[in-house]
């Protein structure tokens, strides 16, 4: 797989891969991330997948940029008998519109479409998780409907709740804490997306898949309170 490399100050390296975002370069990266993990190298302490490239840190007391650069090269031609890419499968419970979905209706008049059609629309795609960012556990989801892409607004709000579900262009994603934000919120869940006293601190990971189902109001406790929702692991495959 073909990358460029750039260093980022004295303790890191970014690994371009090609230009886009897809599934496939998505699946490469999540390849190229598992054989970091299984060279388990003294120095690198840490790497982060995005959309067409991974970031690299690593102790600069314990390795140098040209020494790391060697490593990734290597770690590139690993040729592991089985790496398993497993991908889970999510299932996220939404209440849409009304208080928690304020620009339902935006994106409805936005899309000509009624406000039940983009709900149906919305649940009916299967999501990946492209990469975390912006904030703490923010999935960047790849796969929405085009039919109900929607600019961001005009005035992003001061204040955005966590759990709030959003569309922007043709991404969708859930903020895990309060914050600003410009992206239309059609929905919230109840779920708990980033909790910084957990040692796994988010819900998701970059190569999972995300399904969204609606619940009303009344059920909204109750499927939290039950353990209702479904995080399913499923192996999605394994790669040479």
């Amino acid at each position: 797989m073909h990358f460029t490399l750039h260093a980022i100050g004295d303790s890191a390296v970014k690994v371009d891969f090609a230009d886009g975002v897809s599934p496939e370069l998505n699946r490469e990266i999540q390849l190229f991330c598992s054989k970091i993990g299984c060279a388990a190298i003294p120095g690198i302490v840490e790497w982060v997948p995005a959309f067409d490239s991974v970031t690299i840190y690593y102790r600069p007391q314990c390795l140098n940029y040209t020494e790391v650069c060697d490593k990734i090269y290597q770690i590139n031609r690993m040729n592991i008998d089985r790496i398993e890419c497993k991908s889970r499968l999510i299932s996220i419970p939404i209440v849409y519109g009304g208080k928690y979905g304020p620009d339902l209706g935006r994106v409805a008049e936005s899309n000509n479409l009624s406000e039940n059609e983009i709900i149906r629309i919305h649940c009916e795609q299967e999501y990946l998780v492209y990469m975390l960012g912006f904030l703490p556990g923010f999935p960047y989801l790849g796969g929405l409907d085009k039919r109900i892409a929607t600019p961001r607004l005009d005035e992003p709000r001061a204040k955005t709740v966590a759990g709030s579900v959003g569309i922007a262009h043709e991404q969708t994603g859930i903020y895990p804490i309060d914050s600003p934000g410009g992206w239309n919120i059609i929905g919230k869940t109840p779920l708990t997306l980033f909790d910084s006293e957990k040692e796994d601190a988010f819900l998701f990971r970059a190569g999972d898949r995300v399904k969204f189902y609606e619940v009303s109001d009344s059920e909204i406790d109750k499927q939290v309170e039950s353990g209702e929702f479904v995080v399913e692991e499923a192996d999605d495959g394994s790669t040479d």
